[in-house]
């Protein structure tokens, strides 16, 4: 297959590091913000009759999304044979259902979209709810999970503890025990698993946690889609070490690190947090976060969609 792969601009680094896995440059595109904050895309080579891969995360959302459906446009103008949306961080995840009247469902708002402009395939990684691959009608949909590209670094960075029997995976709410367990039971044989119940009054704000299951004396890692405000994970370090840890780590594929998030990280008991490069690595980051690139599994992943190859194999660590 006739492919090539653009970056728009978002995370310039996880798509130099998809060309490097794929063995080929990126194509030349031009994009640009005006001085009125519009922004502005377009193709330096021939489109025509070739499928196209586009990667863009979309944090901070709203320019960024902007600058993806304008360049799927503008591919689909180019007479482009198939679109693709690398989107490795699908900003608006988190708003996939109505919990109030006269809300959004914002999530399918932006697949309505993605659609609209003339997307054929999207590509995503670790979506909050992978339901929300059922608001396309007609593009194709692919999950990848950062779980094995982190288990095999787990499996180095915790071995000690995992020899000894003293780790522990921990779920931060009831909603996160299905992707909690699955590391437990790739990491140790007794799968050993404890879960934070949260009550929330209002969002990015947890009113009370309880603790279940024994971590006296072990090594716990929190696992996450995301960490925003970390204010909930803060929070659930300090019920950890109450409650006899002996140290906290946390994980989560998505760091959008909102707001004062470095700082509570800084105070926190937390002794690393690790988290991929779906949004771009090229900022300030706290000492405490440790960066996994996921950029060696995205390329596997578009090799295999140009080769007709099943994405399947892709999710479990070597």
């Amino acid at each position: 297959m006739d492919y090539r792969i653009f970056s728009l601009g978002s995370n310039d680094g996880l798509s130099q590091k998809i060309s490097e896995r794929l063995g080929i440059p990126l194509g030349k595109i031009q994009c640009k913000t005006f001085a009125d904050g519009e922004q502005y895309v377009q193709f330096q080579e021939n489109l025509r009759g070739k499928s196209i891969f586009l990667i863009q995360s979309t944090n901070p959302p709203s320019d960024n999304w902007t600058r993806l459906f304008l360049a799927i446009d503008a591919a689909r103008g180019a007479s482009a044979h198939e679109i693709t949306a690398v989107i490795p961080y699908f900003g608006y995840a988190r708003q996939d259902r109505k919990d109030r009247p006269r809300e959004p469902i914002s999530a399918r708002v932006f697949a309505t979209i993605l659609e609209s402009v003339g997307t054929d395939h999207v590509l995503t990684m670790d979506l909050h709810d992978d339901a929300i691959g059922g608001f396309f009608r007609t593009a194709n949909v692919d999950y990848l999970y950062a779980r094995p590209v982190f288990i095999s670094h787990f499996k180095e960075t915790f071995k000690d503890a995992l020899d000894k029997d003293e780790f522990v995976v921990v779920s931060p709410d009831a909603g996160g025990v299905v992707r909690a367990q699955s590391y437990a039971k790739r990491l140790m044989k007794s799968a050993d698993l404890a879960i934070i119940h949260k009550e929330r009054d209002i969002p990015n704000q947890v009113a009370r946690m309880k603790l279940i299951g024994d971590v006296k004396g072990k090594v716990a890692l929190i696992v996450d889609d995301m960490i925003d405000t970390c204010g909930t994970l803060a929070t659930a370090a300090n019920l950890l070490m109450e409650n006899g840890v002996k140290e906290v780590y946390a994980a989560a594929t998505h760091g959008v690190l909102s707001g004062q998030a470095l700082a509570v990280i800084d105070r926190s008991p937390i002794k690393k947090v690790f988290i991929t490069d779906t949004i771009s690595a090229d900022r300030t980051l706290s000492p405490k976060i440790e960066v996994v690139s996921v950029g060696g599994i995205f390329g596997d992943a578009i090799q295999r969609i140009t080769s007709g190859e099943s994405l399947s194999a892709l999710f479990e660590a070597e």
